[in-house]
């Protein structure tokens, strides 16, 4: 009996075992089912959502003058969803205040993108990507939190027109940016730069340079190698002194210096024929020039002056010359003075 007993309970303990062990394996396999229903009906929600989403995004795409455009305005639009690459053909990117937080990656399907404008929005960051669309002819950043600029701009061949104002912490740009043989308009205001970029002196096509609320401390010496510039904006910095060969930028018409810290206009500037409108209002100048009065029979385009501006220019240039003169002749006569009284004592 005892020996029947002790079989028993083997045999008891085996089939116990086995149990465990089937009704293991079974709740796996359910575990595993379950997960792999979760999965997959998470694909297909995922895939519904896309396409929902991409409806929408297909709504905001409309055609103008031939060109497609994606634009949307004042909608919440943080991310863009990979979908979008099936709306590659799309030219231009029009996405304002959507607190956009970065720019897909995917960005370089985009092959036809001529303009990508995002200006308005939360972007921290231009992805590598952007260097492959070389048909890209304006990229607008306007009012974002970009701090940083990669190198592969320097790639994106036809771009004309750059737009990073209010971008706050930016203080620097890849020396690859010189590559864009075609920029002629670039907005860099609003930001952190001390000095104009050498990358952006050597752009021979640059036209129109806005780096106004900088903390800009001077500009370069070379200034003058931007032989097409016509129109500075440089309002609100940290300028004391102009370099002279600011008066050999002989395709400059518009000049900006209000708001800054010069104490002198450089006499050479007198000779800028083509300056047509210049603004030094609200620096520290040396002297104080006053506008002569006008005829009363003068027409009213000559009547409407800028206190500050081309005309002053001339008259402070006149008064400093005028100055220096009656100095130059003081110091002289203090020589001569000294000289007569040393012979005297002889």
């Amino acid at each position: 009996m005892t020996g029947l007993t002790v079989c028993c309970g083997t045999v008891n303990s085996i089939k116990s075992l086995w149990e465990t062990r089937i009704k293991k394996s079974k709740d796996e396999l359910k575990k595993e089912i379950e997960q792999r229903d979760r999965r997959a009906v998470g694909r297909l929600t995922g895939a519904w959502e896309d396409r929902i989403i991409l409806a929408k995004l297909k709504e905001k795409v409309v055609t103008e003058e031939g060109r497609v455009i994606l634009r949307i305005e004042k909608e919440e639009w943080k991310t863009l969803p990979p979908a979008l690459v099936q709306l590659s053909q799309i030219q231009e990117w029009q996405l304002h205040r959507t607190g956009l937080q970065r720019i897909p990656r995917f960005i370089s399907s985009f092959e036809s993108l001529i303009v990508l404008d995002l200006s308005r929005n939360s972007v921290t960051e231009i992805p590598r990507e952007i260097g492959k669309l070389t048909r890209l002819r304006e990229l607008l950043l306007s009012y974002n939190r970009v701090s940083y600029v990669p190198e592969e701009i320097g790639c994106c061949e036809n771009l004309e027109k750059l737009e990073l104002s209010m971008n706050r912490d930016l203080d620097e740009l890849p020396t690859q940016l010189s590559n864009l043989k075609k920029l002629y308009h670039l907005d860099l205001s609003m930001n952190h730069f001390t000095t104009i970029p050498e990358c952006v002196v050597n752009l021979p096509s640059l036209e129109w340079l806005d780096m106004g609320s900088n903390i800009l401390e001077s500009l370069p010496d070379d200034i003058h190698r931007m032989e097409k510039l016509h129109t500075l904006w440089l309002p609100r910095n940290e300028l004391e002194y102009l370099p002279d060969n600011i008066c050999r930028m002989q395709s400059l018409d518009t000049l900006v210096l209000s708001k800054n810290k010069l104490r002198d206009i450089p006499r050479l500037m007198e000779g800028m024929s083509n300056l047509r409108f210049v603004n030094f209002r609200d620096n520290p100048l040396t002297y104080e020039v006053t506008l002569p009065d006008l005829k009363e029979d003068v027409d009213e385009e000559e009547n409407d002056r800028e206190m500050f501006g081309r005309e002053f220019m001339h008259c402070y240039i006149q008064e400093a010359r005028k100055r220096g003169s009656q100095t130059f002749m003081s110091l002289l006569n203090v020589t001569l003075d000294g000289v007569s009284e040393t012979a005297s004592s002889l």
